[in-house]
């Protein structure tokens, strides 16, 4: 998603980098680049109309043009009102002190209300909560049998209330969590192909007899200009208070996601980026903004590599950064690597990552980490300890006990190698931040340790990743594409 306007958007930044000085005229051609890129990726026009103005007026100060850095002002001043139309902060899910709380979800049939309840559920549960769904679906096929297998998959309870309507449904759901002490009731409403007054008067009858907390309206990032007409109509009768978007890790335009806020006032809670119950994600305008225009989600990284975190992997990071990996370390990060959505899913989320990939055909070979898992898995225990005694009988064995070759053997070693080369320059840097004083540990906070990855010198706060992201471009570039030259050379 968005992957198109992102380019289109980088390639209007980059010619402007080529400039010293920007002129009116120079302000002017790229105001129109991004209006031809944002209504490509379906925008509302007039959603269009007001950014490109505002965007061109703050770019014509004094500020911009007689800057030593114009391009950058440009981007910064671009990324500053594409927060703005996002919905400038982080909005979060605001539930009352009454049990249960009451989240009521709609929208139209196709948008992914029943598997956003599930997603929500999931999170809520994770967060302590004892959520219990409502299938007030009655209409679907199977909507209700839907709803009662992902939530057996998640170990959350559905209230079916088979045969009655909807309203009597989301009525009994309350009594249910109060005799069950749930204190979270999450109804899933009908939804239909299109908006007409039956479905409307429902969503507005549930509404009124169980007086939700929060009404959350699921919109596909996959529709395109008539989600304007869609959102608007719900906001008027249903007066929702926030708005999940699913789907997002699609392959559609995305701009009429873009266009939810700016149309309706009512700010985004949620995104989805997967088909998984954990794929849900709580919506920040300032990140969404940064990935949009290639400058990578690192504090997603980091959040997704502190979930996977536990006590013993952070003493593992230290042993390594002090006496290097074994082949047992990669396994594990390989491992970990899967749990945190895959290569593809990282690399997306670096700084001018996604762009990369889009250099690349869009595609990263995931099997190569199968086949690396299979050699190590073929190694004996010893040999995974020490890997420095693999010797080229060894390799061959490992070969054929993994279904692979020499060569890819060869490779994985020299990359176990390299990979020891850096934390070895890492445990310099440490020891170089600390004093040089060996063994010593330094005060907590000045560095942040990530689980299979070592002690990241500098990753105490303030700026993560400093130097990758801000939108330096062709740094940022040079580096992804050297990854990326180093990738294709190997083989696995």
């Amino acid at each position: 998603m968005f992957n198109n306007l992102s380019d289109r958007l980088n390639d209007t930044f980059d010619r402007l980098r080529g400039k010293g000085k920007l002129t009116e005229a120079d302000i002017t051609s790229a105001m129109r680049d991004i209006r031809m890129a944002l209504l490509e990726a379906d925008v509302n026009f007039k959603v269009v109309k007001d950014f490109v103005a505002a965007t061109k007026e703050r770019c014509l100060t004094a500020e911009v043009l007689d800057s030593l850095t114009p391009a950058q002002n440009v981007v910064r001043i671009v990324l500053d009102q594409l927060v703005e139309l996002l919905g400038s902060t982080e909005s979060k899910l605001v539930l009352s002190s009454r049990i249960p709380n009451v989240i009521m979800l709609v929208g139209l049939q196709g948008s992914g209300k029943t598997t956003a309840a599930v997603k929500l559920a999931y999170l809520l549960k994770k967060q302590g909560k004892s959520p219990l769904l409502a299938a007030c679906d009655v209409y679907r096929p199977a909507a209700a049998d839907q709803l009662a297998t992902l939530g057996g998959e998640i170990g959350v309870p559905v209230f079916r209330g088979d045969g009655a309507h909807p309203v009597e449904i989301a009525q009994g759901a309350i009594r249910e969590a109060v005799d069950k002490m749930r204190d979270v009731v999450i109804v899933d409403t009908a939804g239909r192909l299109q908006i007409d007054e039956q479905m409307m008067q429902e969503a507005v009858d549930i509404k009124n007899a169980v007086k939700p907390d929060q009404v959350l309206m699921v919109v596909d990032a996959m529709t395109g200009q008539d989600i304007v007409n869609v959102v608007q109509t719900f906001a008027d009768r249903t007066d929702f208070d926030g708005v999940i978007i699913s789907k997002l890790d699609g392959d559609a335009r995305g701009g009429g996601a873009l266009s939810v806020r700016a149309v309706t006032g009512k700010p985004i809670k949620f995104v989805s980026m997967g088909e998984k119950p954990d794929s849900l994600e709580v919506f920040s305008p300032d990140r969404m903004a940064k990935r949009i225009l290639g400058m990578g989600d690192v504090v997603g990284i980091i959040e997704k590599a502190q979930e996977v975190a536990d006590a013993q992997k952070l003493e593992d990071a230290e042993r390594m950064l002090r006496d290097g990996l074994t082949m047992n370390d990669l396994l594990d990060q390989m491992r970990m690597l899967k749990k945190m959505g895959g290569m593809k899913s990282l690399i997306g989320m670096l700084p001018g990552g996604q762009r990369m990939l889009n250099q690349m055909g869009g595609n990263f070979d995931e099997s190569m980490l199968d086949k690396i898992e299979a050699m190590i898995q073929s190694m004996t225990a010893k040999e995974r300890l020490k890997p420095s005694i693999i010797n080229g009988q060894r390799r061959a064995r490992i070969a054929r006990g993994s279904g692979t070759t020499p060569t890819d053997v060869n490779n994985l070693m020299k990359q176990w190698g390299e990979m020891n080369k850096m934390m070895g320059k890492m445990r310099a840097m440490t020891q170089q931040a600390q004093g040089g004083k060996k063994g010593k540990k330094g005060k907590k906070g000045k560095k942040m340790r990530m689980p299979g990855m070592g002690a990241m010198p500098g990753f105490g706060g303030g700026n993560p990743f400093a130097g990758m992201g801000g939108g330096s471009g062709n740094a940022d570039m040079d580096m992804l594409r050297a990854m990326e030259q180093q990738m294709k050379g190997k083989k696995f």
